[in-house]
């Protein structure tokens, strides 16, 4: 049996790192132009996303590259120089949404694989055909598809890889078919810059039509977040989709989301994975990982169940709540020491989130490191600087690095409860 692969988001270079060192097997981000996180691609030049590519495949890791956008005539000659200067680096494969964009990856650059994007909507084994006869390697499914379906598809078309989306914002519209941030503020979804006017608050309103008064329908004084849906999580789900045979790669999404989130989500999905493949699945150990993490509450989506059985997809009081724990501080690269997040405390016991277990307890005059059950926590006896500064405690923002009381794995995350 092929392992299925994790496939986690890469916003910048640093949420890359962060997600191969906690467990993806692959990432996907881009470079600004034609992809549809605008916002996160502009972390990477062309020159550090080419670094990125080298570092990825130095872990023996795959990247794959977002050219998902939906480009106008007037873009084409730039979208050919794009893809010239993306294949020269060698990315494992492209991220594509048209046809049109389909045949010219395949006449550029023939030597690298193309996946499907989201954004094309395939739900059937009709239109899977079609773009596996264009050269088409994987399909990222619609998130509206049922299991059911790409069983089928998997079934009819054996050799094309189907990857699933198992986390991540949803989208009002159907697979970010949407006009909305077009309307109001002329950012275009499907070109890379949506404004999320869906997760903004509303005042509903109805108008009589003879007399043209305007009587408002929903009396709460912060409206209603009549568009905002919740956050998908599968996580509960992965043995079942794993069971099925058909899906070849999870995907999550969240590139304009934070490092915390980066490494939590890729934590939990390979821990996930890796429990289905041993017969040691706990899918409730999942759901209170998960539950860390900032979110708009959960929805398992309509992978599993279809969209007519679901009443509990929307959020309609707010666009996003704090999850269970907070970011206290991150050890920094070195591994020797952490810089602060939020207030960090002497003689408080934090949490550690490692993206490994290869520590010991310790207990000297800077701290205590220990384990208790699977857990690690670390307490510091006095917070000192590399200078010899002592804190009683610090807040985010200061810049001064926290010696540790024994080196830890980089990107290690300190947290505590809200």
């Amino acid at each position: 049996m092929i392992k299925t692969e994790l496939l986690s988001p890469a916003g910048n270079f640093e949420k890359l790192k962060i997600a191969l060192a906690y467990g993806a097997d692959a990432v996907y981000g881009g470079v600004s132009h034609f992809s549809l996180r605008i916002r996160s691609g502009k972390e990477f030049s062309y020159e550090s996303f080419h670094e990125a590519i080298n570092y990825t495949h130095s872990k023996g890791k795959k990247i794959y590259v977002t050219i998902n956008g939906f480009p106008f005539n007037s873009q084409i000659e730039l979208l050919k120089k794009h893809v010239h200067a993306l294949a020269d680096m060698n990315p494992d494969a492209f991220i594509v949404a048209t046809p049109g964009v389909i045949k010219l990856v395949n006449k550029i650059a023939p030597h690298i694989p193309i996946h499907l994007s989201t954004q094309a909507n395939v739900l059937n084994y009709m239109d899977a055909e079609v773009f596996y006869e264009l050269g088409v390697k994987r399909i990222i499914v619609a998130r509206e598809v049922s299991l059911k379906d790409l069983i089928e598809i998997k079934k009819r078309l054996p050799s094309l890889e189907l990857e699933a989306f198992v986390h991540g914002s949803m989208c009002f519209a159907y697979s970010g078919r949407c006009l909305i941030s077009s309307i109001q503020s002329g950012r275009v979804a499907n070109r890379g810059s949506c404004a999320n006017d869906c997760r903004f608050p509303y005042t509903i309103y109805a108008q009589n039509e003879e007399s043209k008064t305007l009587f408002k329908i929903d009396e709460d004084d912060h409206g209603t977040y009549i568009m905002n849906a919740k956050d998908l999580n599968l996580s509960a789900y992965v043995d079942k989709i794993l069971s099925s045979g058909a899906i070849s790669a999870l995907k999550i999404e969240g590139r304009t989301k934070s490092e915390y989130y980066a490494g939590v989500t890729a934590k939990t999905y390979r821990s996930a994975i890796d429990d289905f493949y041993t017969d040691t699945f706990e899918k409730q150990k999942y759901i209170d990982e998960l539950n860390t993490i900032k979110n708009r509450g959960f929805s398992d989506g309509y992978l599993i169940k279809r969209p007519y059985e679901k009443d509990n997809t929307q959020n309609l009081k707010d666009s996003i709540s704090e999850g269970t724990h907070q970011v206290v501080a991150k050890v920094t690269c070195s591994g020797k020491d952490l810089l602060s997040k939020d207030k960090l405390e002497s003689n408080i016991e934090y949490e550690l989130v490692l993206p490994n277990d290869n520590i010991n307890e310790v207990d000297n005059n800077i701290g205590v490191i220990k384990k208790k059950g699977e857990k690690w926590s670390l307490k510091f006896k006095e917070l000192k600087t590399k200078n010899g500064k002592v804190y009683e405690s610090i807040h985010s923002g200061n810049k001064n690095a926290i010696i540790l009381p024994q080196n830890l794995p980089p990107h290690t995350f300190l947290r505590s409860k809200n």
